[in-house]
């Protein structure tokens, strides 16, 4: 069997595993292997552990990626009696992994060196081995445990990330709350191995990720414990500089929605030793040397504290005790020692008392008592054991306190527990304590290997696939050795009660009872005084020493007596009797671990109390750790296991001794062990087939994933033993993984071999075919200049030809043209001549014509007059005989008044129902006259535009002519400029010569001078150059210094913006907080009535100009409630200032008010000026009237017959009940109606007519009237001096008055009927209110249960009625409607038959009839673009406007930036009319309207852009239209003419603009709560290209989305996401600049998070990952964004790492990729180097030496250790002026905006 070059390990002593290769085939039955190894160092053993048995198909595997300088070769013996073949080495891609479960061969130098490779060269500490994190100590402080990285673990799946300790801890929290059970970490490792700080990081994580649930801040009080437990439980060993000398058990509370409530704390085995003696090198407790360091305090002046080296238990220190305020002070016994005195008189105890029993004892018998003296040494053991006592009574103190200052009173949900216990030690001297840890982890390490195996087995059996029991270690027997009845611990008990026991006694009794029944427990051969114990992870010897002793920790009691008789009360409280509490918890556990572990036993009885010192120590620490395993039992367990990489410290080192000791100790190779004995290598269906495809063929690739993976397996792998196929995974033995990855890799290899074949030879052929084109391209350029040259000749030639033709020509030609233009100034006279004397003729013909027909015009007009005044004088008395004789018949009728009423009275309400309809149409007519109001302003703007056109036109034909006019000037000019030139020849000839003659005097000169010219020339250029590179020298310093300065202001300038935008943050922030305490105070103090809030229309804002704040809007939310809300407590502030604008405003109505009565009387004096001038056209109008009474009585007459006719119609056909449709009397009824109706037409038009004159004469007169001169009014009053006119005028006066005397009636009426009705409504509210009260008590009686069934009941019960009663109103509008719809069709065919009738009416017929008193037409308005509406529509117009508006639906079809136009066009007419209560109010409310809709709808994007986009265009109107210079350059005159005239807005710009800032930052938190799902797996999931990246194996912590499924994000759906941004924010009219803005603000997220996570995963980090990334933001950059380069810059984070891998990989120099990558942080560099991990065979890593030149390089940056990028950066914006060229009075607003009540100005 072939197996050279095969890499396998080899044991060594220094290096305990070392790397080699087979440089000979391996067969059956060889003792020796040929190896070479990597370096030239040989100390190999001659003895290796067994291992796993060589299989043909590993030795398959061949790795040619080795190193082949200082190869040493040897051969290496086979041990004889297993014949085992060494571990073989995993693939290079496999090295490194972040789960050891990953790895193909599972042994321990594969782990060893999996760590080493991570800890050393990627400077990575932590690593997955299965369920256990594996955390190596750096000594160094490494920027990963910041909030930043807390952030962005949180929520993330534990396989998702690299691994880390946030991940445990995110576990741990993520598996509390999803699967209801309490968990807990056990952090376990050597002194110094980082057991406190892993705690102390996953109780950070906690605090931050969860918060607390009150405003106690519990997780403060959590982390803040830390200090107080280290400075009285560490200590400086040789191991650490803080070893927790004490282990504990920290549990963290949730309540129900899993925040921080409290926290409790379990200590055990305080090492109370370490009080009274310390080790060399060694220190005491922190807490001694911060006191000795705080003497100088005037607190601690009275305690007579001395430095360290002065008290006797400080080189062996002296022990401090620190309270509240008290110290306690034990001292080295001495014969009259002041230190006694110091301590008696600060313990409050006497000095004869205490010197006594420190030197005496008491013996007891059964008689009497002996007082007895003690030798020295048994006093200094009652000393130190009373040191150690008090010490250790204070450590248990505090941790009460601490325990009652985290304790809470809200019920506990469930806890997270966070065990930080001692690690397996093992020393050259062996004590208790050291017996008593490695007994703490046996139990540990047992609880761990169940809690493996059965996950394991669990797996198995999920996967349905056939297992078999695994071997593991059990170390059940050692802990039955140690606390099974006689076991050591029993013993020891037992050893102690005894009078005379003693540790030499104890040896023999364990040597007696162990030796020879137990193979775990050994006598050492050279001492009697010692065993040995066989541990799970070493054997360890214990010096039976202190046995006894410190398992009795007695202290004389009479000396307790003493302290208990202190008068200090701190101290009695220490020593008093209490009760045993192992645990202030007190809940019992219940099922599914809601509620908390009970770990406090039976209370003691009280006769047992005063023995509680005398428990041992051995059965308080098996009690206490019985309870821990419960409590761990009861959890889920999640492990971290710290590894210390070497003992002195260092940064960075990494020692495979200490290492392989240390991981056999704690664990993590049993955990391979039984992971290597099962099927190690676990794959989804999806990932294998995802990572083997290239193994496949395309008629292997099936439909069905699963079924095609088993076909190609089987054809790889021939032993069906070596895989397993599960329900969604395949299990694979140890090995086959690797298999696999060779056989990948030289397919992949065999498809580059060929890819670089045909690449060559397309080279080669490349370069061929580029000499070929060189040749001809050669060839055909000599052919061509050939060419060239015999074409110049010929066209040479031939231009000589033309040039004389053309001479000859234009000699021809100008005689011709002279002869020509004589001819036609000829003919032109003659002409001009004859058409005058034409023209003559004709205009005196012409002449003549028009005095004719004046002439006879004016006769035919006299003789028109003259008729037509006897025709209209004979009617006049014709009718006016009728008229009297019908005023007699009318007289006669109307002394019957009742009569007439009754014949009336229907056809009255008739009347009035056609009038009603006749309004209707009368609305919807104004609609469409405005509409051609509009299309004729603009048809009038396309006229001016044409007549501007024409006017160009003309001028340039003006111009056309004066060009004429200049050309004969320039001819002209041109003669004369030839006759100077002949003159000029002739002194040039004269000049010619005589220079000739001064050339040759001047060339002598210039011979000599050139010389003198060239060195001066030369000092000239030495002198040029050298000034260009001083000028360029300054140049580049100043245009650098420049770029430095621009460069700092532009950062100083965004980070102000940046400051000033975080401030508007903040005080939103705590705006709402306010609003959200006020609306809790106001449903506190007023009991909330169901039903709906009537808005009360009246209301106004009276706030001063800068309350536009939370001010009004509280204000606004009071006066909305009505009365319900009239009730609540006002703001006193608000009511002052209320009150204020009260008086200011009844001043302000007094003045008004004495102006208004000073206009009356000028009025009246002009009135009585008037009356005069109208008493002469009285009789005229009166005879007027009697003929339009006369015209009245007729009509009236007519309706009469018509309501008879109608009466018998129907009384003829009541027996047959005709009255359908169709029948005789509907009709005549229809008919009359029909006929009424066009009558009531007729007149409504006329009174329209009048209506429109009479108020325009009415504004005339009111405007002249408060003029101090009314004459104006007087002339336009005689103007009318025609009497019918005037009589007209009145008439319709009259009418107009009966037809809005009867409008106010009817809206009278129909006010009552309003108030009747919301009476009516406010009666069933307090109804249903009082209902609603009865039924709350009710509910209240009842249980809990009971309650909510009845309160959804009645909700159900209340909503069915408000839907029923919304259906029928829903019916009743669509009966409106289609009531409506009917008539709009009557009266369209109506105005269609009437224009058609007005149409036929011939000119004869019209000459007939008299001539209609009055034509008055209709002017067309002239908009000013302003809108009015009335005060108490201010509410309706902000709800209709912005509460209720919603941007998909009615917004999507307006113009862009619609409602900002309506709310400038309101604020220009308040403006206008120079109202500044209504400019403020307007304001206000709209702003404050828009906070509040944002507040409810800030989490939809499309609101917020819509929002952004219309206060962006108000705060342009309001610049635009300021008045201001600035902003009016690119007005049009209308826009100037439409500026704001009075008031001076630049307050309230500054306002909207903070306004549009907080939208803006709400904007991109909104789109980044949007795209956060999706980036991750968009952009380094996701797969853009296909088969470029493979999936590498990922051991047991599987990522979530390692292979994107239906159900996971694209980056098309990133794409598609930003698209519809951007559609969105173009459809509502945001500004460009703004887009740009945001777009490069969400560049900058999706850069940013992409980044994070690429450094917080290292399987990202690779050569084919970077080419898709590089893709992807291909890809985006040429999405349809109109992205710019500077947008594009935000997504450098997401480039710059595959370019510099890259450029590692290519040996691109350093200083290079340092200058390029100068805007990111040094520890991103070098964490993006170490990252970098092959992904296939043939790819290569990034060499540490690389790595070490950069980390060099950047060494001198002085920049902060952020390792991530801040992902809640937002960037400062701007807001540039963008005008709009929309005209204002172009506007046309929809009637879906329902703001009808809005009138055009």
């Amino acid at each position: 069997m072939s197996a050279s070059y095969a890499r396998v390990w080899i044991p060594d002593v220094e290096e305990v595993w070392k790397s080699a290769e087979l440089t000979k085939d391996y067969r059956q039955g060889d003792g020796v292997l040929q190896l070479q190894l990597e370096d030239g160092k040989v100390s190999v053993c001659v003895c290796i552990r067994a291992v796993s048995v060589y299989k043909p198909h590993q030795t398959l595997f061949i790795s040619i990626a080795h190193s082949t300088i200082g190869l040493l070769e040897l051969e290496y013996k086979l041990d004889p009696k297993t014949n085992n073949l060494p571990h073989l080495r995993n693939p290079d891609i496999l090295v490194g992994e972040n789960d050891l479960t990953a790895l193909s061969y599972l042994h321990e130098p594969a782990v060893l060196h999996n760590l080493k490779v991570r800890f050393i060269d990627s400077k990575l500490i932590y690593t997955y081995c299965g369920i256990v994190l594996v955390a190596i100590n750096p000594y160094e402080t490494l920027p990963i445990y910041g909030t930043d990285i807390i952030n962005a673990y949180s929520g993330q799946n534990m396989g998702d990330m690299d691994p880390h300790i946030f991940a445990v801890a995110e576990e741990a929290y993520k598996q509390m709350a999803r699967d209801e059970r309490n968990q807990s970490i056990i952090v376990s490792g050597e002194s110094g191995a980082g057991k406190t700080v892993s705690a102390k990081y996953a109780m950070r994580y906690f605090a931050t990720v969860s918060g607390s649930a009150s405003e106690a801040n519990v997780e403060e009080k959590v982390l803040a414990s830390n200090p107080i437990m280290e400075s009285i439980g560490n200590a400086k060993t040789t191991r650490n500089d803080n070893s927790s000398r004490f282990g504990k058990y920290i549990e963290i509370g949730f309540d129900k929605k899993y925040r921080i409530i409290g926290a409790n704390m379990r200590t055990y085995l305080l090492e109370k030793s370490r009080v009274v003696f310390q080790a060399d090198e060694e220190r005491n407790y922190h807490i001694f040397y911060q006191l000795c360091a705080s003497a100088h305090l005037p607190e601690f002046k009275a305690l007579k504290l001395g430095e360290p080296n002065t008290q006797s238990y400080v080189s062996r220190i002296w022990l401090l005790h620190c309270s509240n305020d008290v110290i306690l002070f034990l001292f080295s016994l001495q014969p009259n020692n002041g230190h006694l005195s110091v301590f008696c008189e600060l313990m409050g105890v006497t000095y004869q008392d205490m010197s006594h029993w420190l030197c005496h004892k008491k013996l007891k018998t059964a008689t009497e008592t002996y007082i007895k003296p003690i030798p020295k040494l048994q006093a200094i053991n009652a000393r130190d054991a009373l040191a150690k006592h008090i010490y250790a009574k204070l450590f248990n103190w505090i941790v009460d306190h601490v325990n009652k200052a985290l304790h809470s009173t809200v019920k506990q949900h469930s806890f997270i527990g966070v065990l930080d216990i001692y690690g397996f030690e093992t020393f050259e001297i062996n004590s208790f304590e050291q017996f008593c840890i490695n007994y703490a982890n046996e139990k540990l390490q047992q609880q761990f290997n169940m809690h493996v195996f059965k996950l394991e087995q669990e797996e198995y059996m999920k996967e349905q696939i056939p297992w078999t029991l695994i071997d593991f270690y059990d170390n059940q027997p050692c802990i039955n050795l140690i606390e099974a009845k006689m076991g050591i611990l029993d013993l020891l008990d037992e050893e102690c009660k005894m009078p005379k026991g003693s540790d030499d006694s104890w040896a023999q009794k364990l040597y007696n009872t162990h030796l020879k029944t137990c193979a775990l427990f050994e006598k050492p051969r050279m001492s009697n005084k010692a065993f040995i114990i066989q541990h799970f992870a070493d054997k360890v010897e214990y010096q039976c020493d202190g046995f006894l002793e410190k398992n009795k920790d007695t202290v004389n009691e009479e000396q307790i007596h003493v302290l208990k008789a202190s008068k200090f009360d701190l101290l009695v409280e220490l020593f008093q009797d209490e009760e045993k509490a192992t645990s202030p918890t007190g809940a019992a556990l219940a099922i599914g671990g809601r509620t908390r572990l009970s770990v406090k036993p039976d209370k003691n009885k009280a006769g047992q109390a005063s023995k509680e010192h005398k428990k041992t120590v051995g059965l308080q620490f098996r009690n206490s750790l019985q309870l821990l395993m419960e409590t761990l039992n009861a959890t889920t367990p999640h492990y971290v296991r710290c590894i210390k990489p070497n003992d002195y410290k260092y940064a960075f080192t990494f020692d495979p001794k200490r290492a392989v000791q240390q991981l056999r100790a704690c664990g993590v190779l049993e955990t391979i062990r039984i992971s290597a004995a099962g099927f190690p290598s676990r794959w989804t269906y999806q990932e294998f087939f995802s990572r083997y495809r290239v193994l496949m063929k395309q008629k292997d690739v099936l439909t069905d994933k699963k079924m095609t993976c088993k076909n190609v397996l089987e054809k790889l792998v021939q032993d069906p033993d070596k895989y397993q196929f599960g329900k969604t995974k395949i299990f694979f033995r140890a090995g086959q993984v690797a298999y696999l990855e060779k056989l990948r890799a030289d397919k992949l290899r065999a498809a580059c071999i060929r890819i670089q074949k045909t690449i060559r030879c397309w080279l080669a052929r490349k370069k061929y075919l580029r000499m070929k084109h060189a040749a001809t391209t050669i060839q055909r350029y000599v052919r061509g200049y050939q060419a060239r040259c015999l074409a110049k000749f010929l066209r040479r030639t031939r231009a000589a030809i033309i040039i004389q033709k053309y001479q000859r020509m234009y000699v021809q030609r100008t005689c011709y043209k002279r002869k020509q233009a004589a001819a036609l100034v000829m003919q032109c006279i003659l002409r001009a001549y004859m058409a005058r004397q034409l023209y003559k003729a004709l205009l005196r013909e012409h002449k003549a014509i028009i005095i004719q027909k004046m002439v006879r015009g004016w006769l035919a007009r006299q003789w028109f007059k003259r008729t037509l005044e006897a025709i209209v004088y004979l009617q006049c008395c014709v009718r006016r005989m009728r008229a009297k004789r019908e005023l007699k018949k009318l007289k006669i009728e109307a002394r019957s008044v009742e009569h007439f009423k009754k014949l009336n009275i229907g056809m009255e309400n008739k009347i009035m129902q056609l009038q009603r309809r006749i309004d209707d149409q009368n609305k919807e007519n104004r609609v469409v006259s405005e509409r051609l109001n509009s299309l004729e302003v603009s048809h009038a703007a396309e006229s001016e535009r044409l007549r501007v056109e024409l006017t160009r036109l003309r001028g340039a034909e003006e111009d056309a002519k004066n060009n004429a006019n200049k050309v004969t000037s320039l001819l002209e000019e041109l003669e004369r400029l030839r006759k100077d030139l002949q003159n000029t020849r002739k002194e040039k000839k004269a000049i010619e010569d005589w220079a000739q003659t001064y050339q040759d005097e001047m060339e002598k000169m210039i011979s000599e001078l050139k010389e003198q010219n060239h060195l001066l020339k030369n000092e000239k250029n030495d002198l040029n150059r050298l000034i260009q590179e001083q000028s360029q020298q300054w140049t580049e310093k100043m245009q650098r210094a420049l770029k430095e300065e621009t460069q700092q202001l532009e950062n100083d300038l965004n980070e102000e913006r940046s400051r000033y935008q975080n401030l508007l943050t903040e005080h939103l922030r705590l705006e709402e907080k306010y609003d959200d305490l006020k609306e809790e105070i106001t449903l506190a103090v007023n009991v909330p009535k169901p039903g709906h809030r009537r808005t009360d229309s009246t209301h106004s804002s009276n706030e001063s100009e800068y309350t536009y704040n939370s001010e009004f809007a509280e204000s606004e939310e009071g006066t909305r409630g009505g009365e319900d809300a009239s009730k609540a407590i006002l703001d006193m502030s608000l009511f002052l200032k209320l009150q204020k604008r009260v008086s200011e405003l009844e001043q302000e109505k007094q003045s008004l008010q004495n102006e208004l009565d000073r206009r009356e009387e000028q009025f009246q004096r002009a009135r009585a000026r008037d009356d005069e001038e109208h008493k002469k056209a009285r009789s005229a109008e009166l005879e007027y009237e009697s003929l339009k009474r006369q015209e009245l009585e007729s009509e009236n007459k007519k309706l009469k017959h018509d309501l008879n006719e109608m009466r018998q119609s129907l009384r003829g056909s009541a027996e047959a009940g005709s009255a359908a449709p169709g029948s005789p009397a509907y009709t005549v009824l229809l008919d009359q109606l029909n006929a009424s109706n066009e009558e009531l037409e007729v007149r409504k038009e006329e009174v329209l007519i009048l209506r429109s004159q009479l108020v325009s004469q009415k504004e005339a007169m009111q405007h002249k009237a408060t003029m101090t001169e009314p004459l104006p009014y007087i002339e336009d009053v005689q103007k009318l001096t025609d009497a019918k006119e005037i009589s007209q005028a009145y008439m319709g006066l009259k009418e107009t008055n009966r037809l809005l005397e009867s409008q106010l009636q009817a809206q009278r009426r129909s006010h009552e009927n309003e108030v009747e009705v919301l009476r009516g409504e406010l009666q069933s509210v307090k109804e249903e209110n009082n209902r609603q009260q009865q039924l709350l008590a009710q509910n209240l009686q009842l249980p809990p249960e009971a309650r909510i069934e009845a309160s959804l009941q009645h909700e159900i019960t209340r909503l069915t009625n408000e839907n029923l009663d919304l259906m029928e109103q829903l019916e009743k509008q669509d009966k409106t409607v289609r009531k409506l719809k009917k008539q709009l069709k009557v009266f369209a065919k109506k105005i269609n038959d009437l224009e058609g009738g007005q149409m036929d009416v011939s000119p004869g017929q019209t000459a007939d009839e008299p001539v209609h008193p009055v034509n008055i037409p209709r002017r067309e308005k002239d908009f000013q673009g302003m809108l009015e509406y009335k005060k108490e529509d201010e509410l309706k117009l902000v709800k209709n406007l912005i509460l209720e508006l919603k941007p998909r639906g009615v917004a999507v079809n307006l113009i862009p930036g619609l409602p900002a136009y309506i709310l400038f066009m309101c604020l220009r007419h308040a403006d206008y009319i120079n109202d500044d209560q209504k400019v403020r109010s307007l304001l206000t409310s709209a702003i404050n309207s828009i906070k509040k809709i944002l507040k409810k709808r800030g989490d939809d994007f499309e609101t917020v852009s819509f929002w952004l986009s219309n206060t962006c265009r108000f705060l342009h109107c309001l610049k635009q239209y300021s008045g201001d210079e600035q902003f009016m350059k690119h007005n049009t005159p209308k826009q100037n003419d439409h500026c704001l005239s009075n008031f001076d807005l630049a307050e309230y710009r500054q306002v909207l603009s903070d306004l549009a800032i907080q939208i803006y930052q709400q904007l991109i938190k909104c789109m980044e709560n949007i795209l956060q799902p999706m980036i991750v797996s968009g952009m380094l999931e996701h797969e853009t290209i296909q088969g470029v990246s493979g999936v590498k194996p990922t051991g047991l912590r599987k990522r979530t989305s390692s292979i994107a499924d239906e159900g996971t994000y694209t980056l098309d759906s990133i794409i598609r996401q930003l698209n519809s941004f951007h559609s969105i924010m173009c459809q509502h009219g945001t500004d460009p600049e703004l887009i740009k803005q945001v777009v490069k603000q969400q560049f900058y997220v999706i850069g940013a998070v992409t980044l994070n996570n690429l450094l917080l995963r290292k399987d990202m980090c690779s050569w084919s990952k970077g080419m898709q990334i590089r893709y992807s933001v291909t890809l985006e950059t040429r999405a349809d964004l109109r992205i710019t380069a500077r947008v594009c810059g935000a997504l450098k984070p997401v480039l710059w790492p595959p370019e510099l891998i890259v450029a590692g990989l290519v040996f691109i120099p350093a200083e290079v990729i340092i200058a390029k990558n100068h805007f990111f942080f040094s520890v991103q560099i070098v964490k993006v180097l170490n990252l970098y991990t092959p992904v296939n065979a043939f790819e290569e890593r990034v060499s540490v030496l690389f790595i070490r030149t950069i980390q060099t390089r950047l060494r001198d940056r002085k920049e902060s250790p952020q390792l991530l990028m801040d992902t809640k950066l937002i960037y400062p914006v701007t807001f540039p002026f963008n005008p709009s060229s929309l005209a204002l009075e172009t506007i046309q607003i929809p009637g879906s905006l329902n703001v009808g009540f809005l009138t055009r100005v």
